[in-house]
């Protein structure tokens, strides 16, 4: 005869605390894969400072001084991921 299966049983319990688990990274992955325009991730400064572990009042001194590339819409700084990324291929330095 079969065995009875409860939400109890200690595999039912594993396979639902994974799902969660799957379920949660796949929330995080959404969130940070915003594809706000034509497939353009734009960041904001916090994100962008955190991301390069920069303050923000460094990145504000690389817009005053045009090394970032940015946009401004009304009080809001956004940066386009893509000009991010080639900023720092350009600005690469080889190892010895």
């Amino acid at each position: 005869m079969g065995t009875i299966i409860t939400k109890s049983d200690k595999e039912v319990l594993h396979f639902f605390d994974e799902m969660k688990r799957i379920s949660d990274l796949i929330d995080h992955l959404q969130a940070d894969n915003r594809h706000l325009l034509d497939g353009e991730n734009y960041l904001t400064d916090t994100e962008l400072a955190g991301k390069l572990m920069l303050s923000k009042r460094t990145l504000l001194d690389y817009r005053r001084y045009g090394i970032l590339p940015y946009y401004q819409i009304g009080g809001k700084i956004l940066y386009r991921e893509s000009d991010i990324v080639r900023l720092l291929e350009k600005n690469r330095k080889e190892a010895f």
